[in-house]
């Protein structure tokens, strides 16, 4: 962190990677998506990670269909948007007796750790994330962490991040400048978003990331996603957890 920053009295958290552990829900849900439209499993999570690293791809469901057209043979038909996500969706919801992928999302950072941050900023913590509403009610419910947050931007609110408005919004929501609040991701779109909107950014590295990292005998930052969150200038990629937020806002 470089010296004469003013102290940050914001927070705001991307959920997917950030606190929600989505390799095998949504990640899952983009492979096995892309697997029975092409019959082959040649969409793998590294090329996921690596679309993600490239940016512009903060829609799961548009994401899905571009890499089916990709990776399709030559002359195979390339199933609309409403089918893909028809199909991602049943996969990730799940359906009857089946459960879906969502399942199977944990809680990254301790939940003790984010009371102690909403502590130290009252009233000023938001998520703004590219899932539906539904989805993200559903994970703060899931983990008793909804009522840490005063404020939820969401798909369905506008411009998806890179565009500034979602963390610009939910500034607007927590009635703070920009510049006072603190934007959390972990992927390139989080970060240019956050820097367009005004406000300072940080990088997490994702679990499935830092676990490679460690298993490479690597720092946290050296990832695909990590690199590309620090080319687009974040501050600092953080291993996940989020304890580092600490350091950044004091008691």
């Amino acid at each position: 962190m470089s010296s004469g920053v003013s102290k940050p009295t914001a927070l705001l958290l991307d959920m997917d990677g950030v606190m929600a552990e989505v390799s095998r829900s949504y990640r899952g849900a983009i492979i096995e998506t892309c697997k029975h439209f092409l019959n082959s499993a040649v969409v793998t999570n590294e090329v996921v990670s690596t679309k993600k690293a490239a940016g512009g791809c903060n829609n799961d469901w548009v994401l899905s269909r571009d890499l089916i057209k990709e990776y399709g043979e030559e002359g195979q038909d390339v199933p609309t948007l409403e089918e893909v996500t028809e199909r991602f969706e049943l996969l990730y919801q799940g359906d009857g007796d089946v459960k879906g992928l969502h399942s199977l999302e944990t809680l990254i950072p301790v939940k003790g750790l984010l009371v102690e941050l909403r502590r130290r900023c009252p009233g000023k913590m938001a998520v703004v994330t590219g899932r539906p509403r539904s989805d993200c009610d559903k994970f703060l419910k899931l983990h008793g962490i909804n009522d840490l947050f005063d404020t939820c931007v969401c798909m369905e609110d506008g411009p998806a991040k890179p565009d500034k408005f979602p963390v610009f919004k939910a500034c607007q929501d927590l009635n703070v400048d920009p510049k006072d609040a603190v934007m959390v991701g972990d992927t390139p779109d989080d970060i240019r978003a956050g820097l367009a909107a005004g406000t300072r950014a940080v990088a997490v590295a994702t679990p499935d990331d830092y676990a490679k990292a460690v298993l490479e005998k690597r720092e946290a930052g050296t990832g695909p996603l990590a690199k590309a969150c620090l080319d687009c200038g974040a501050e600092i990629v953080m291993v996940p957890g989020l304890a580092q937020l600490l350091d950044i806002f004091e008691p």
